[in-house]
């Protein structure tokens, strides 16, 4: 079992920048892929960026490389996502997902059995 729990977010001006920080607590969190996924109403949950506690190894998905970053505290287990040149496009509620580590590192959101509450992030134009 693994909990998450987001903070940050809010509401950003366009080419801003905000952090969302996930908190994790549970036995396996050190063998655990954790990432952030996106939602808008009536689309489905996007993945965002993942990164292996175990290595550190980062994926992002096209759409947020180059302005988006995830980074982790082993010692705090926790994970941060450090998002600049905010657009409206990225307006929607971003979750943190965590699970298993596998010889693939998972970008679909079916694969992640745990997840945080969720965090909205409006961004203005």
């Amino acid at each position: 079992q693994v909990q998450l729990v987001e903070s940050g977010g809010g509401l950003v001006q366009a080419g801003g920048s905000a952090t969302l920080s996930c908190a994790a607590s549970g036995r396996t969190v050190p063998d655990c892929d954790i990432g952030w996924f996106r939602q808008v109403p009536g689309k489905e949950r996007e993945f965002v960026a993942v990164i292996r506690m175990r290595s550190g190894d980062a994926y992002y998905a096209d759409s947020v490389k180059g302005r988006f970053t995830i980074s982790k505290n082993n010692a705090k287990d926790m994970v941060r996502l450090q998002m600049n040149s905010l657009k409206p496009e990225d307006t929607a509620v971003y979750y943190c997902a965590a699970d298993q580590d596998n010889f693939y590192v998972q970008i679909a959101h079916t694969e992640y059995r745990y997840w945080g509450q969720g965090t909205q992030v409006t961004v203005s134009s």
